[in-house]
Formats: structure tokens, sequence, C-alpha cells
């Protein structure tokens, strides 16, 4: 995993009258390196019809779909992934409800980054690195420096590190050598944006992010 990780957040699309589709779709132009549903604010039964159509489209770019917290949703789309928050059900509980399933696990000190380690997940996620607007009650600000050793630790299990929290486009270089990935809510849909403009924002933080030799260099 490395470069963009794109999170469809329905409550920012509701609030702009965008269809989270068309949206993902602009996104998806891009390949990012997965592709999150954040539905937080819609049943049951919407969120599996959007995981359904937004399976299709990603199995056709070749895009991870990541679900957020809904394991069991995530099994009956087929969604590649399922990512879960310190308050979600526990590893232990979603490997055991969707076991094909692989799971992202968001973390936000060294004794959660540890603990989700030792279930070798498919990648943890850490911050938030800067101040957030999209999540209440947020944790504190971990800061590049809280990246950084959060970044040793990730690597030397040999799991893919994706930073979050905050991350703008005129920031993310701060990111390249520390995260294998960046998540990004906000600052792909600028107020007033088109869908072309998400699509070119979303490859600028692609270019922005480096290449795959990027990160091999800054493995240690």
């Amino acid at each position: 995993m490395q470069g963009l990780y794109a999170i469809v957040d329905t409550k920012l699309l509701a609030a702009r009258g965008t269809d989270p589709i068309a949206y993902a779709r602009a996104l998806l132009e891009v390949r990012p390196a997965a592709l999150q549903l954040r539905a937080k604010d819609v049943g049951a039964r919407e969120m599996l019809a959007m995981l359904r159509a937004l399976g299709s489209i990603c199995r056709q770019m070749g895009v991870p779909l990541v679900t957020n917290d809904r394991a069991d949703l995530a099994a009956l789309a087929g969604c590649e992934a399922v990512h879960i928050g310190q308050e979600d059900l526990p590893y232990e509980l979603v490997h055991r409800i969707a076991p094909q399933l692989s799971v992202g696990i968001s973390t936000h000190n060294l004794a959660q980054l540890e603990k989700a380690l030792a279930f070798k997940p498919r990648y943890v996620a850490y911050g938030p690195v800067f101040e957030t607007t999209t999540k209440m009650n947020a944790d504190p600000v971990v800061g590049l420096e809280g990246l950084r050793q959060a970044s040793r630790v990730a690597r030397a299990a040999g799991i893919p590190i994706v930073a979050i929290g905050g991350i703008t486009l005129a920031r993310v270089h701060e990111l390249v050598e520390l995260a294998d990935a960046c998540a990004v809510i906000g600052d792909l849909y600028l107020p007033g944006a088109s869908l072309a403009d998400v699509t070119e924002r979303a490859r600028a933080f692609q270019v922005a992010f480096g290449g795959p030799h990027r990160v091999a260099e800054a493995r240690p």
C-alpha cells in the first residue's frame, strides 16, 4: 500500500449534494492505494448497496475497497478489507466474523500501535498527525515526531503505516519519508470544487507522495 488512501465520507458528500458513487469514480481515476467508504450517517441497507456498487468499480480499477467499521457488511458485499478503530469491534471478533477480510487498524499512541501490530494487520493507521475537523472528539495530535516514532515501529514489524488526521496537499510532502500512505477526506474536496477538480487534486496527492522508490529508500 502506497500513496493516497482516499476516503469517501457520505456525511461530507451529503452536505455538498454530491453522489458518493460519482465521487468515488472521480477518485478512482487516479487509482489510489485504497478507497474507503465511511458511511456513519446511513443505514445498513443503503451502505450495503453502496459497497456493492463501489466493489464492482474498484475491482475494475484494481483498487482495494475498504469498509469503515462494518465487518458484516464488508463480508456481504465482497469487500477486500475492513478498517476498525479503537472503539469498534476488536480484531479478534472481526477475524472470527469474516476471516476472509484483511483488516486495517487505527492507532493513536505507541501502546495501541504495538498491540495492533501483534495481529499482523494489512496496515495500521496512525495519528492524528495534524489538527483535524472531520472527526468529533479526535485524539491528541501526534505531530511529525510522533509519526516518525510510529513509523520505525511499524516498519520494523513489516506492516505498512498510513498517516491520518488533518493531512493537506500543502503538507503532504512532510509525510513521504514517514508513511507508506496518507488518508485524506476534506482536502480532496474543497468548497466549490467540481468532480474534475477532485480527480486532479487526488492525482496531485499521488504525485506529491512519490513513487514506489521513495518508500523503498525510506525504509531502514
